[in-house]
């Protein structure tokens, strides 16, 4: 659970975390993060967007473990893209985790005026109050315009990233501009017929561990950040049993070889241009 990748600016990210999409808030909520800081889980992923911000902070305070040896990370939703609203965004994120300072701060889609709430990022950085700046769901073309238009280049791009879909030609840029990589939906967002395949089946028998743990295994070699999710404590603690064994060259590439280039989530280059995702999202939040 110790393994970090270090950020451009040498800031050390735990390479395994904890997400918090769709896990509702309420008695299951507490359980899943009670358990998981039990287990051994100090990065946890969230967002405005999920709505538990609040609980997930107070699950952090009622832990009793010093506030410096947890990784946070949350999330500008794209209604709060801007200057001024982005710095009013991260305010109310801070004070519902109960922070001073969150560990990693994304700007969550590449939507309309991202560049100018970048720069309120880069003052919130400067000011001691981001200690890594990043991006999630950024294609290409958005790095490129963003690190043209910035005084600090994002130092993490958190996308879908999975088997099916492993992300080369976007991952080959990360490492290229030592941009961190980070998966969201690590497992395929646990689609059956992925975790059934026989190639992960035999691979799994030979290690004996499961086969979603040997799509961890796998990302983890690949020099990714993961963030799994799930609020059964047996998949909780069998997630973090991923540091004792290790993938052959060949059985590397083996899951390599699963790659059919399909999504289970929006693709955000379409997303951000269809006016009718942001507007459902502005009802959404309210």
């Amino acid at each position: 659970m110790n393994n970090v990748i270090e950020a451009k600016n040498g800031v050390k990210i735990p390479q395994l975390g904890f997400g918090v999409y769709k896990i509702k808030k309420g008695e299951q909520f507490e359980r899943a993060i009670r358990e998981a800081i039990r287990v051994g889980y100090r990065h946890f992923d969230t967002a405005k967007i999920y709505g538990n911000e609040e609980a997930l902070g107070l699950e952090i305070q009622k832990s009793g473990i010093p506030r410096e040896q947890f990784f946070i990370t949350s999330k500008v939703w794209t209604t709060d893209l801007g200057y001024n609203a982005t710095k009013k965004a991260f305010e109310h994120t801070c004070k519902k985790l109960k922070v001073e300072y969150l560990d990693m701060y994304l700007i969550h889609f590449a939507s309309p005026h991202y560049v100018e709430a970048w720069k309120a990022m880069e003052e919130l950085y400067s000011e001691g109050k981001i200690k890594v700046l990043g991006v999630a769901n950024f294609e290409i073309q958005h790095l490129e315009h963003l690190m043209a238009h910035s005084r600090i280049p994002p130092m993490i791009n958190q996308i879908e990233t999975h088997p099916e879909f492993p992300q080369n030609e976007l991952h080959d840029y990360l490492v290229q501009h030592r941009i961190s990589h980070e998966a969201w939906g690590p497992l395929g967002q646990g689609n059956k017929a992925l975790l059934e395949r026989k190639e992960l089946a035999e691979i799994a028998r030979h290690h004996k561990k499961s086969a979603a743990q040997v799509i961890l295994r796998w990302h983890l070699q690949r020099g990714i950040i993961v963030i799994p999710k799930s609020s059964n404590p047996k998949r909780i603690k069998e997630n973090s049993e991923i540091f004792d064994f290790e993938l052959t060259a060949e059985e590397m590439e083996k899951v390599n070889r699963l790659n059919t280039g399909k999504r289970y989530s929006v693709n955000p280059t379409g997303y951000i241009v269809n006016p009718f995702y942001v507007k459902l999202m502005k009802l959404f939040i309210r």
